[in-house]
């Protein structure tokens, strides 16, 4: 089992994970040809994808899943609520609504089964209809990806304690964000219940998930205004300094990673 970070930021996110042959893709936030360029860097095509697992449906998650979708003839998997949320917002300028193969799962089911890949949803809040993130589990491996929630969750932290690898979001430092060129009210959205996990909140809940079987954390969703990678690693070092940290790029990703 492995795993590669397409691109992970505000100006786009997508994360593949491979298990034998079952290749997940979660969230697209690229137009066709950047999402088909970046999947040939790490030696893929997108018809040999398994499927596109969707997060939640804000732009930079979303908005290049219904062209991958139909140009490869993909299934589709998201929650109602995401779903929904696509057909109403710039999901259906995309042409959301035309997806021939999807597939709904809502954000409280127990497992999801795609091909070699048992996925566990993870609720999580954040300002949209039905998000969720996952844990995947494939070959005797755990992979725990959460990114876009705001505040951390019991729910959350029992989902995340028995993984081999994390990919958790460490968005901000709060004083960058504090002091940064965002209007008031697009600070209280990113640093408020339902926004963004500020690298202290990030370490905080890597506190109370590490064990001594986790041996990666690929820090991910890092804001280019408000974050710096040493700051996101300094604030997790203090809890993990035995782990092996890496930092998601938003224009190179993160290339493979075994779990």
């Amino acid at each position: 089992m492995r795993f590669a970070v397409l691109g992970s930021g505000s100006r786009g996110n997508a994360t593949l994970i491979e298990c034998d042959d079952t290749r997940v893709l979660l969230d697209c936030g690229f137009p066709l040809r950047e999402a088909e360029r970046r999947l040939a860097a790490i030696d893929v095509h997108p018809r040999d994808l398994t499927a596109i697992v969707v997060t939640h449906e804000h732009g930079d998650h979303i908005a290049g899943v219904p062209r991958l979708a139909q140009r490869h003839g993909l299934e589709v998997w998201a929650s109602p609520g995401t779903w929904k949320g696509a057909c109403a917002g710039a999901g259906r300028r995309a042409g959301a609504g035309a997806v021939a193969r999807l597939r709904l799962f809502p954000s409280h089911a127990r497992r999801v089964r795609i091909g070699g890949l048992t996925l566990y949803p993870i609720p999580v809040p954040h300002d949209a209809r039905e998000p969720c993130q996952f844990v995947f589990e494939g070959d005797g491996r755990r992979l725990g990806i959460l990114t876009d929630a705001g505040t951390v969750t019991p729910r959350m932290c029992d989902a995340l304690r028995e993984c081999d690898a994390l990919m958790l979001e460490a968005n901000h430092d709060a004083e960058l964000l504090r002091l940064g060129p965002y209007p008031a009210s697009l600070q209280r959205r990113v640093g408020g219940a339902f926004g963004h996990l500020s690298n202290e909140q990030t370490a905080a809940l890597l506190e109370r998930v590490h064990h001594r079987a986790l041996g990666k954390l690929l820090l991910s969703h890092l804001s280019q205004q408000n974050n710096r990678p040493e700051l996101a690693r300094a604030a997790v070092q203090g809890v993990c300094g035995d782990l092996d940290i890496m930092v998601a790029d938003q224009d190179n990703g993160s290339g493979w990673i075994g779990v």
